[in-house]
């Protein structure tokens, strides 16, 4: 079982193209999930197919899976979790989610877990429609508090595979997971904070400097914990400055829309393991209470207002 939102829907749909596999999907929309049911999970942009994927918006319709693959935004991941753990009784579920800790959450609820790190992007555009914004690989390995088994994680890896979505099983994915975290944490609150796309950000001087002082201060927390990063997350923010320049990274998004960020996973997921590490972390903090300001100081959508 996947969900089938933006990431979800992408995992789902190529998922569904095997005919080995049955896939089921949970999302709490109605509009998205009749659609499916009635015309297929669509996929368009960076990928052109046409899935058929049981989508429910109650989790207690959904039959006993094996695996599952969970790409909710951080701050529904409980909830999400609490409605199908019921899926899961005898099973192992991956997060492809951004940052650190959901697996933590996922854990509560199943018996086995995965960490994943997902590269492919997208976005919902109408109800069963998921446009693929970009592809690149999924790395997944056991969860080492309460791991799934690596057969399982194979099991999924191969899937992936074969249903197109590149995917590298790995023994430990922290330092992929890693990777993406700092590339993360270092630009995406900064773009928030700033309303400039990736590549414009870079384009200022001390800006970039800040992105190259966030990265080596995360840097600092992996390697107090013994991960080792798979690639230079300062090289690919330079990388992407160029191959991706206007792109507007996922937090600026959400402020821009006045959506929940992923800031407690993110910089302040960086903080919280640099105090177990006893790394000082000031500038993720810094970070972290800038976001998490701004997001107090938006207007209160339940608030009355006044004419």
């Amino acid at each position: 079982m996947v969900g089938c939102g933006a990431i979800g829907g992408l995992y789902a749909a190529h998922l569904a193209q095997l005919d080995d596999i049955e896939v089921w999907a949970y999302d709490v929309s109605q509009p998205h999930v009749e659609a499916i049911n009635r015309d297929g999970l669509r996929l368009t942009g960076a990928a052109s197919l046409t899935a058929r994927v049981n989508a429910r918006v109650d989790a207690s319709e959904v039959p006993p899976c094996e695996l599952g693959v969970v790409a909710v935004k951080a701050a529904f991941t409980e909830a999400a979790m609490a409605a199908s753990a019921a899926v899961f009784a005898d099973g192992a579920v991956c997060s492809v989610q951004n940052g650190i800790g959901s697996e933590e959450v996922v854990a509560r609820h199943v018996p086995r877990v995965m960490r994943g790190v997902c590269l492919p992007a997208g976005h919902v555009t109408a109800p069963g429609v998921v446009n693929m914004d970009a592809t690149g690989p999924t790395w997944i390995g056991p969860f080492e508090p309460k791991p799934a088994t690596m057969d399982e994680v194979s099991r999924l890896g191969h899937a992936l595979n074969r249903a197109g979505l590149p995917t590298h099983v790995e023994a430990d994915a922290r330092g992929a997971q890693w990777t993406k975290l700092l590339f993360n944490a270092a630009t995406n609150p900064l773009a928030a904070l700033t309303g400039l796309t990736h590549g414009e950000l870079c384009d200022v001087p001390a800006l970039r400097a800040s992105v190259t002082a966030l990265v080596d201060e995360g840097r600092a927390v992996a390697h107090a914990l013994g991960v080792i990063l798979d690639a230079d997350p300062d090289e690919l923010i330079s990388r992407a400055a160029v191959e991706n320049h206007g792109h507007k990274p996922s937090m600026l998004q959400d402020v821009l829309a006045r959506r929940p960020t992923e800031i407690d996973v993110l910089n302040g997921g960086i903080v919280r393991a640099g105090e177990r590490a006893g790394v000082p972390t000031p500038l993720h903090a810094t970070i972290a209470a800038l976001i998490a300001g701004l997001e107090a100081g938006w207007p209160d959508p339940q608030a009355p207002s006044i004419e």
